[in-house]
């Protein structure tokens, strides 16, 4: 590779670290980028999930004051989330590179689609946290423990976390073979769950989302799937310092202009993609 594609994937990198600590959707800045540079899917795919793990850690520490009071929560999403990664990452690694290659533009377009459902998303969290008693205050593990001190109350929130619980071991499946997304789908859940405070929730998705990479990351590193360190170590750092910076700066930016060049860089890729496929690149 020559100089500029370093430069490119290292900006790549902190760009993707950027936006996955505030929502999701990285990958689909550094996976285009990879195989820009010249990577097969499945080589790309396996980078960007190391390279872009170290800044999800980094981001945690930018969010460390919303999620110390969410430690119940953490720990009843970690396993499925370690699950999920786990499964997600074995079908990745036993899959024919063709026939990842065919689901690539799909898998991206899904990603676009959902990293488009945010807005509506937060906006709903949004009014959802206009009607809480203390907005952005009341810690939800308490604010739920009280909502369920009534046995139907109870009954209900129990029904309620389990079918988090098994959607979040999908998320995770998901996760573990393609990845990009799933900080919308985990925010969408733990709003049904009944937590409103964004920032908070956005910890929660970080560090889960942090268990479904890690066990893909060991996954691909243990099958040789990453075929180029040097260019892995690059991507982390500029993750990393993506990563602490967007936490820093959730709160204070506006993040529409973001959005809608990942989004555009979403379709056009996925378009690109499949008109290579139709031609019979593939």
């Amino acid at each position: 590779m020559f100089w500029h594609h370093y430069l490119v994937l290292f900006v790549a990198a902190a760009l993707a670290g950027a936006v996955n600590s505030v929502a999701g959707g990285g990958t689909l800045l550094t996976f285009p980028a990879l195989l820009w540079a010249g990577k097969p899917e499945i080589v790309a795919n396996a980078t960007s999930t190391v390279a872009l793990w170290p800044g999800q850690l980094s981001s945690l520490w930018g969010y460390r004051g919303e999620i110390g009071r969410s430690r119940h929560a953490i720990a009843a999403l970690a396993v499925p989330s370690f699950l999920g990664g786990f499964a997600g990452a074995v079908l990745l690694v036993r899959s024919k590179p063709e026939t990842f290659a065919a689901l690539v533009p799909y898998l991206i377009l899904l990603a676009t689609c959902l990293f488009m459902a945010q807005g509506p998303l937060n906006r709903w969290l949004g009014r959802r946290a206009e009607r809480s008693p203390v907005p952005g205050e009341l810690p939800e593990p308490e604010r739920l423990r009280a909502a369920a001190a009534l046995p139907g109350d109870r009954r209900w929130l129990t029904a309620r976390w389990a079918a988090v619980l098994v959607f979040q071991l999908l998320v995770g499946t998901y996760g573990g073979y393609f990845g990009a997304g799933i900080g919308i789908l985990m925010l969408a859940a733990l709003g049904f769950l009944g937590f409103t405070n964004i920032h908070r929730m956005n910890g929660l998705k970080n560090i889960n989302n942090m268990c479904i990479n890690a066990v893909a990351a060991v996954m691909f590193m243990a099958n040789g799937l990453v075929d180029d360190w040097p260019v892995a170590a690059l991507m982390a750092a500029g993750a990393i310092v993506g990563g602490y910076a967007g936490a820093g700066t959730a709160r204070r930016l506006g993040q529409e202009n973001v959005r809608r060049i990942v989004i555009l860089i979403g379709f056009l890729l996925t378009f690109s993609l499949l008109l290579r496929q139709w031609s019979g690149g593939y």
